[in-house]
């Protein structure tokens, strides 16, 4: 007897197919599941027989995912998300999370910061399914699958909901050595016969540093030799003497703390607060409004 072919898709095979997306094989899925890779083989075929598409292309090395299988991607994230979340509700379990929870940070402060927190946060509630991706780069949160991002300036997308984790600012500093040789500017101006270490990073306007005093802001143009689009690495240049760095005080603050690095026009700050991004209202999703709180729980407690 021949079965009829599936017309609507399983959450099983689902969530088969966003494992072999992770972890890029077929192999690598079957052992992550414990199964065999025939059993990964049908579940795919089967699930391309319902949606009546192909998905994947697949070849001995790798696979590669067709325009089909984009869209089945974020629908299948979206569908099993809400699955967990709809057993989650049923089983009267809302204050306990479940499920895979994507978050997204910038390099520097998402492998200091974050991945500390969600390490945490994974500790305290087990039924969470964790993965955490940093860029030094804009992330359309929707579009590429994410349910949280936690960036750093006031910068926020306005389509999004978002929450400030706690506050936070960004401070000029730069190396006792350096300030020895090359004296310690006393105005902004004086930054023009100083080596600026200059960032670009994610949408930040390159080269050009928006500085608060008093309520009042500041647009200062700099320039120097080295510049990178990577926070730690400019970070690095600082601390061997290469020039002024403008810089979130949250990395800085055990260096500046250590004599390490020494704060220059102390009176100039560039707002850098710490945010969640999200693309849906907390109150319709338990595993999110648990992260997010216990997020700023968790920054908060770091910042007294």
């Amino acid at each position: 007897m021949t079965l009829p072919r599936a017309t609507t898709p399983l959450p099983e095979d689902l969530r088969v197919f966003l494992t072999v997306i992770r972890k890029g094989s077929f192999c690598a899925a079957s052992e992550e599941l414990g199964v065999s890779p025939a059993y990964v083989s049908k579940r795919i075929r089967i699930l391309e027989d319902a949606l009546g598409t192909r998905l994947m292309h697949r070849t001995t090395r790798h696979i590669a995912l067709t325009d089909a299988g984009e869209r089945a991607h974020r629908w299948a994230v979206r569908i099993l998300d809400d699955l967990d979340d709809f057993v989650g509700e049923m089983s009267n379990v809302r204050q306990e999370p479940r499920g895979l929870l994507h978050i997204c940070s910038t390099f520097g402060f998402g492998r200091n910061h974050v991945a500390p927190a969600v390490a945490q946060l994974s500790s305290a509630h087990p039924g969470l399914e964790i993965r955490l991706d940093v860029f030094d780069r804009v992330v359309d949160i929707i579009a590429e699958g994410f349910d949280l991002e936690i960036r750093i300036g006031d910068d926020l997308p306005p389509q999004h909901l978002a929450r400030k984790l706690t506050d936070n600012h960004r401070v000029l500093c730069a190396t006792p050595g350096y300030l020895l040789e090359r004296g310690t500017p006393l105005t902004l101006k004086d930054l023009d016969e100083h080596d600026c270490l200059v960032l670009k990073e994610r949408n930040n306007p390159f080269g050009v540093w928006h500085l608060q005093r008093e309520g009042r802001e500041d647009v200062v143009r700099v320039n120097g030799p080295l510049s990178s689009n990577n926070g730690e690495i400019v970070l690095q240049w600082a601390l061997s003497g290469r020039g002024v760095l403008l810089r979130s005080y949250w990395d800085v603050k055990p260096l500046l703390q250590a004599g390490k690095l020494t704060r220059v026009l102390h009176e100039y700050t560039q707002s850098a607060n710490i945010w969640a991004v999200y693309p849906t209202r907390l109150a319709d999703s338990a595993k999110l409004r648990v992260c997010v709180e216990f997020l700023e729980r968790y920054f908060q407690a770091l910042a007294v």
